[in-house]
């Protein structure tokens, strides 16, 4: 049980969502004197807003909570930041209850490992009858996880760490899990994996956690994994430097987006892949202008060590498409280009498949988990030209940033017909509805839904 679930039947306050056109009318069905108390406290039913109307003995008999029928489909995730110590329910036919109940948990999570003394909340909704609490919490619990993943600072979190995780993920739902370390990688034939983690105390390594029927469609999921980005030679300065915790969000939304398949036991057999690395600087480091060789066979001339995450993924892609998954989506906190296109809370995503990109977008209108399609502009690959390798991964020009880092990952993908590639942020900057502020697999619970849907359980 998620511990801001309710056992059923709890004692609980409702909740009416209200607009300001008919919150006096739920007001007075709570008795003339909880209406006046309304409108002498100011409350005019305006979005986000909330009123306690007063009850017997200093009791709460209700809460009246100003919610745009038409807005965020997250907007009771703001509820948990309003109300005092309580137990909930929602006493308004909602759109999608399920969805607002979720929202409602997602906005309750608090990153507390380091506070010495944190302020427990005890906080609870009793979801309705029609609504699946046990899926609730399967979905909120792997969300809180990713975003924990986020969160932890790299000083306790590093490629090991990310290996430790999804071992225990793997023990939790009897998967299988190698992983190759440090010069190991070289021996198996990942040099890119290998180039980027190289500079730091922290051996790179290469994931592979495998689970279900291998006689169901094969999902592949691939998150890149830079537990920290320095940007390497090409040193970031010192404002980009000051998150780039998140830059293994990627590999944060994978594990989350394989703990929600794996713990409603899909029919597929799932394989997730996570490159991770520390992007550090030593005498060791890969240098701009170096050529690396890569599993795919291509070489790469380097433009800039700061774009490393496409070199881990192209390693890890490469070894994905060998065996033509049925679906594969890689994941990565990859480029500013991307931002600066769509902004923080609407990643975008590459493919070529016109049906697989109509469902991903549906997908995430339904569970409010938004994304938009951008193109795999072919005429761009020209603009990733070397003069002394096959390709060079990062573009000649200012142009087109996040698109032509997909078109170096393409090139990874030959057999595997069904692929997608995800540019997230991984990171909310201001508490929205449901998302506080810090670390967010985005994407995570659109993908549990699109194979879902697929796939079934």
């Amino acid at each position: 049980m998620h511990p801001h679930l309710a056992a059923p039947d709890s004692p609980s306050i409702p909740i009416r969502f209200v607009t300001p056109t008919d919150w006096e009318k739920a007001a007075h069905e709570f008795g003339q004197d909880a209406f006046s108390f309304a409108r002498a406290a100011g409350f005019e039913g305006k979005a986000g807003t909330i009123v306690l109307l007063p009850g017997l003995g200093g009791s709460i008999a209700a809460v009246l909570f100003g919610a745009d029928p038409e807005g965020d489909p997250m907007a009771a995730g703001q509820l948990p930041a309003l109300l005092p110590d309580g137990t909930y329910r929602f006493a308004t036919k909602l759109k999608d209850e399920a969805l607002s109940s979720l929202a409602f948990l997602l906005g309750a999570y608090r990153f507390t490992t380091y506070k010495t003394k944190p302020v427990p909340r005890k906080l609870a909704l009793l979801p309705g009858s029609h609504v699946d609490a046990a899926d609730l919490a399967r979905i909120a619990h792997a969300v809180e996880q990713g975003r924990s993943i986020i969160n932890t600072p790299a000083n306790d979190y590093g490629p090991a760490e990310i290996e430790d995780t999804i071992r225990k993920l793997a023990t939790c739902f009897g998967a299988s899990v190698c992983s190759i370390i440090g010069d190991d990688l070289l021996a198996h034939n990942y040099p890119m994996v290998h180039a980027v983690g190289r500079a730091s105390t922290r051996a790179p390594r290469l994931i592979d956690m495998t689970w279900g029927d291998p006689a169901h469609p094969k999902v592949t999921l691939v998150g890149k994994g830079v537990a920290f980005d320095t940007g390497g030679l090409n040193i970031k300065p010192d404002a980009a430097m000051l998150i780039m915790k998140k830059d293994m969000g990627g590999a944060a939304t994978a594990i989350a987006a394989a703990e929600m398949i794996m713990a409603a036991k899909r029919k597929v057999r799932l394989r997730l892949i996570v490159p991770a690395v520390e992007n550090a600087i030593s005498g060791s480091s890969f240098r701009p202008g170096d050529i690396l060789p890569s599993r795919k066979g291509i070489t790469v001339e380097i433009g800039n060590t700061d774009a490393e995450g496409r070199l881990i993924l192209g390693d890890a892609l490469a070894l994905a498409d060998e065996e033509a998954p049925d679906l594969l989506f890689d994941f990565a906190t990859l480029t500013g280009a991307a931002r600066v296109a769509l902004g923080p809370d609407l990643p975008p995503f590459y493919t070529d498949d016109d049906a697989l990109a109509a469902a991903v977008a549906e997908a995430g209108v339904t569970v409010a988990d938004p994304v938009w399609r951008m193109p795999l502009w072919k005429p761009y690959d020209s603009l990733l030209s070397s003069k002394i390798a096959d390709v060079n991964h990062i573009s000649s020009g200012a142009f087109a940033g996040s698109i032509t880092a997909a078109l170096f990952l393409k090139r990874f993908v030959e057999k595997t017909k069904n692929y997608a590639h995800f540019d997230i942020f991984g990171w909310v900057p201001s508490t929205k509805p449901g998302r506080p502020e810090g670390g967010e697999p985005q994407v995570a619970r659109l993908v549990d839904r699109l194979v879902a849907e697929r796939y079934g359980a």
